[in-house]
């Protein structure tokens, strides 16, 4: 199997990954018709990760925050697109081996971003339930409700609130969001679905390594966003430092036990950087060193940016917050950068702009820390809603959340509570062959 990339006269920029980071910099890069552009992931869509946790809590579809790479560059005859696997980096050749065969560039960006972090825990990465994909999101939804269904039918009041019951792990954006939407499901919708069931079994816990939540946060907005989910009735649990999970119950390292089938894992993320670069530009948390221009440490033409470089900058010592700001920020400036080095004039080095942080830990609860000012509440909540919204890629896909989000809001109802378990070929040919089987037994 051949790329079959046609060969121009022009330079060629290889994209590893449609984040982003690697999404804003194609963008910006393919408005050159004088630039070859090859973007390459193992996905032919773009996932909006900040919403993977409305995804596992059914309030949205993954068609919603998802857009396919092919009718972003749809009109972009210089963009090639390539569904597929990286494998390494041949830097002595100036190639990618890949599934489809080995692609050359001229330039190399990096932007393959990150993946979760179980810090070594065999038994917990065997059994943890991680969201950093859409598929991840899905599964924890077809998890979370397909248990719902089977505590109907269990005898035992012990095996029945295991099974109803979660633990999330990471007091972060992810964690307290994920925990916030839980307890509103089930204070408001899963009672109406299962009205034979009793949810004070229900418990919900968060557990956080450190001494609070949001710890990148205000402190003001970490004391309200705990303040929100007691009141909602999570059960938050800090300074506990998650060790083990047998699929029953999980336990602490400061010797907590708690009874639960399901562990949600959001408390670690370790950049995922390609092999055949040397060991020396791999720093802490698996990131690639780069210097101001994102350019990879050593290395002319190959570059890295998003959450997969590490960039000493001002404050940032160890490389700029794994977020989507400066992945974007990175994406354009690079292409900025490739623009003026084309037109002969000087690179400019990246200079991050913190726009600030938020978090929605519920109906009408939201903590905000812009620069210039912190606040909480209704107004941060619809503070939230607005900047993600306009995020969203696609007018369509905007609509469509934006008609979810009402209508969720103005009935205490969400209608997406459906158990997907997509098949395989294989399972589809097994079954066909066991069908033929029967046939062939009854004739």
């Amino acid at each position: 199997m051949l790329p079959n990339i046609p060969y121009t006269q022009y330079k060629r920029v290889v994209i590893v990954g449609a984040g982003f980071g690697g999404l804003a910099l194609a963008r910006e890069i393919a408005k050159r018709e004088d630039l070859q552009v090859v973007l390459i992931d193992r996905n032919n869509y773009h996932q909006f990760q900040p919403l993977f946790y409305q995804v596992a809590m059914a309030g949205l579809e993954p068609s919603s925050i998802s857009f396919p790479l092919r009718k972003i560059f749809q009109s972009k005859k210089n963009v090639h697109i390539r569904i597929t696997e990286v494998q390494s980096v041949n830097t002595d050749r100036k190639s990618i081996s890949t599934d489809l065969g080995e692609i050359t560039y001229d330039y190399l960006v990096i932007a393959t971003g990150a993946v979760t972090n179980y810090f070594g825990m065999k038994e917990i990465e065997e059994r943890a339930i991680p969201m950093k994909t859409v598929s991840e999101a899905l599964a924890l939804r077809n998890r979370i409700l397909q248990n719902f269904e089977d505590a109907l039918s269990v005898d035992s009041e012990e095996e029945r609130a295991a099974l109803m019951s979660v633990v999330v792990v990471g007091g972060g954006p992810t964690g307290v969001e994920l925990s916030g939407t839980l307890a509103e499901m089930k204070h408001f919708i899963l009672p109406k679905d299962y009205p034979e069931m009793d949810f004070k079994a229900m418990e919900i816990h968060l557990l956080e390594g450190s001494k609070e939540l949001l710890g990148a946060m205000s402190d003001e907005s970490s004391q309200r966003s705990r303040e929100y989910l007691e009141k909602m009735g999570v059960h938050i649990h800090t300074e506990q430092v998650v060790t083990g999970f047998d699929g029953k119950f999980v336990t602490t390292k400061q010797g907590m036990r708690i009874r639960a089938d399901n562990l949600v894992w959001a408390a670690g993320i370790k950049a995922n950087p390609l092999n055949g670069l040397s060991p020396d530009v791999i720093v802490r948390g698996g990131r690639i060193k780069v210097d101001q221009y994102n350019r990879v440490q050593g290395y002319d033409n190959i570059f890295a940016l998003g959450d997969v470089a590490a960039m000493q900058e001002g404050e940032w010592e160890n490389g700029h917050p794994q977020l989507a700001q400066p992945a974007i920020q990175q994406g354009k400036a690079l292409a900025k950068n490739v623009w003026r080095v084309m037109d002969g004039k000087k690179a400019v080095p990246f200079k991050y702009k913190d726009l600030g942080s938020m978090a929605t830990v519920g109906r009408n609860r939201a903590v905000v820390d812009l620069p210039f000012i912190k606040f909480q509440g209704f107004l941060a909540w619809l503070t939230w809603m607005f900047v993600h919204l306009i995020s969203i890629v696609g007018v369509k896909n905007r609509v469509l959340i934006l008609i979810n989000w009402v209508w969720n809001y103005a009935t205490y109802d969400q209608s997406l509570r459906l158990i997907l378990r997509p098949k395989t070929i294989e399972q589809i040919a097994n079954k066909n062959e066991k069908n033929e089987e029967a046939v062939k037994q009854e004739a």
